[in-house]
């Protein structure tokens, strides 16, 4: 029976990666990390059940870097993943733990991305490739992607390709992939299909399960805000600033360097900051902690490592700058606040890519996370005019004024066209230099809402909130003879060519095509997108129709065909 690893040392990982994972603030393995890797380096078969947020990217990830031989540039290792962003999710992971592997290359391939730009990527030679099922199926038969030297290939959130239809698809890849690969299939859930997926292709498998840990943490008022830009700084600021009953906090991020960088931000922007990290001894740690406790800080900025067993009652918030690798690591986070009775605030700030990691942390805190409306800087100004009554008349009451009171009436007899009003106006306008009072003194640091400052995901989030544009009727290449569902077109909508949900507008389904209203203003980079797409194993073809007298047409020399709403994403 194989012992539990208590650090990644324990594991056999290589020294590189060690320093990997020690620089993004990693100490001990999850469990499914635990279990997975020993396997994976002996070569294994895998079928994981283990959620999303219970740190399984890891768990495929360090040892498929592990195994990878730098000196040849072919893709040794595939992942397949459901949507985009997972695929993007998992590309970026895999940069961070290889960051101490020079010339290592990873290639995101997925639907919506320019196809000349990940042409280039993979003739310049690549490493592991991660790809949704069907951008994966065009680089295969465009004989783009060359997997004659494939030696792993991981199934990620199998049920999730399931349920948008693109099982056939990833079965298709699995009959055009070396026999002798090693394979990991990783599913939150064991339907039936997927069962007889991994009896088809996985030879003799060891099987992994992982139970998620769910927590109720009742006492604790949990909001995310979604980040936009490269603004996280200024948000967190005007956040601090406003916020109800802040008394201490905890700020967590996830590098020891940036626990350094981060405090020093803070502080000069005159709050009382100190950084607790791993470098730090165990006399310069209890400092710190001491201060927070008697109130010498006000701020800590930590790696969760550093934070172990900090029981400080007047922790007020927990602030997420960074997102937790796991659920884990975030129900033990926000447990620092809430104590001895009192009601905590934890605060998440979650990237668009990051949205999944959050329903996960919803799932495993049994709680839902209010999304948080970000400070405007009127707001800002308010409360700091609120703060600033109320310190003058915390002076009134406990200072001893009369020389001051002498110096002003000096003044005023010195000035006789200055009344008292005017000298107090001015001392206020002194005072406030630093920290102005009035919204229009306050920088703009968030960026305005217009078109052309936000990014891609925060233009599709844009359009989501005003409900999209008006719509036009495009062909698709597939009908109900090809057992095709709109669901099936939904998903490649939304997951390969990057749409949303609510900007899709009625689907008809005749027999040998299908009519899909889409917004009439798509980028170019989407058209393309769309021209790539594939519905079980057939091009869809997307196109759009001239004009609604061709599809009156079509409709009148067809049948009336099939016609439905879109079905909302995770009940099709």
């Amino acid at each position: 029976m194989m012992s539990t690893p208590s650090s990644f040392a324990d594991l056999g990982l290589s020294p590189e990666l060690l320093a990997a994972l020690s620089d993004l603030g990693f100490e001990t393995p999850s469990p499914i990390q635990s279990a997975c890797i020993p396997h994976f380096l002996a070569g294994n078969d895998l079928l994981g059940q283990a959620q999303t947020g219970t740190g399984k990217t890891a768990a495929f990830a360090l040892p498929i870097l592990q195994r990878i031989d730098i000196r040849k540039r072919l893709p040794q290792a595939l992942i397949l993943a459901p949507t985009r962003e997972l695929a993007i999710q998992v590309a970026e992971a895999c940069q961070s733990y290889a960051r101490h592997l020079p010339g290592f290359h990873v290639a995101p391939i997925y639907g919506g991305q320019n196809m000349g730009l990940q042409l280039k990527q993979l003739g310049r030679g690549v490493h592991v490739v991660i790809g949704t099922p069907g951008r994966v199926m065009d680089h295969i038969e465009r004989k783009s992607l060359d997997l004659s030297h494939l030696t792993t290939l991981v199934l990620d959130e199998a049920d999730e390709m399931l349920r948008m239809g693109f099982i056939e698809d990833v079965e298709w890849i699995l009959q055009h992939v070396p026999a002798t690969r090693q394979t990991a299939l990783f599913s939150a859930t064991m339907p039936e299909p997927i069962r007889r997926v991994a009896q088809r292709y996985l030879r003799d498998p060891q099987e992994v399960r992982i139970k998620s840990t769910t927590a109720t943490v009742t006492a604790i008022r949990q909001r995310y805000w979604q980040v936009s830009g490269l603004h996280k700084l200024d948000a967190l600021t005007r956040i601090l600033e406003v916020e109800d009953d802040l008394d201490a906090a905890i700020i967590f991020v996830r590098t020891k360097t940036a626990t350094v960088e981060l405090a020093e931000k803070l502080e000069a922007r005159g709050y009382g900051a100190c950084a607790l990290n791993g470098d730090m001894n165990q006399v310069l740690r209890e400092r710190t902690i001491d201060q927070l406790k008697n109130g010498g800080i006000d701020i800590v900025v930590a790696t969760d490592v550093a934070a172990r067993g900090i029981d400080v009652p007047r922790i007020s918030h927990v602030i997420n700058y960074d997102i937790p690798n796991d659920t884990e690591a975030y129900v033990h986070r926000i447990g620092r606040t809430g104590r001895a009775g009192r009601q905590g605030n934890a605060i998440l700030f979650v990237a668009p890519r990051e949205i999944r990691t959050l329903r996960a942390i919803e799932r495993a805190t049994r709680q839902p996370i209010e999304p948080l409306v970000l400070p405007s800087k009127q707001a800002v100004a308010d409360r700091r005019v609120a703060q600033f009554k109320e310190q003058i008349m915390q002076v009134i009451e406990s200072e001893e004024l009369d020389f001051f009171a002498e110096v002003v009436d000096e003044l005023a007899e010195e000035s006789a066209d200055t009344d008292v009003r005017e000298i107090a106006a001015a001392l206020a306008y002194l005072v406030q230099q630093e920290r102005p009072l009035r919204a229009d003194g306050l920088s703009d640091a968030l960026p305005r809402e217009n078109k052309n400052s936000r990014s891609r995901d925060d233009e599709r989030s844009y359009r989501d909130d005003q409900r999209g544009a008006p719509l036009q009727p495009y062909r698709a290449d597939a009908g109900r003879a090809h057992g095709v569902t709109p669901g099936d077109i939904v998903g490649a909508l939304t997951n390969e060519a990057g749409l949303s949900n609510r900007s899709i507008g009625r689907i008809t389904l005749f027999d040998d095509y299908s009519i899909v209203e889409l917004p009439n203003d798509l980028s170019k980079e989407t058209l393309n997108a769309l021209s790539f797409l594939r519905v079980r194993q057939r091009p869809l073809k997307l196109a759009p129709m001239r004009n609604e007298r061709q599809g009156k047409r079509e409709r009148d020399n067809t049948g009336a065909g099939s016609e439905t709403k879109k079905p909302r994403k995770g009940k099709t």
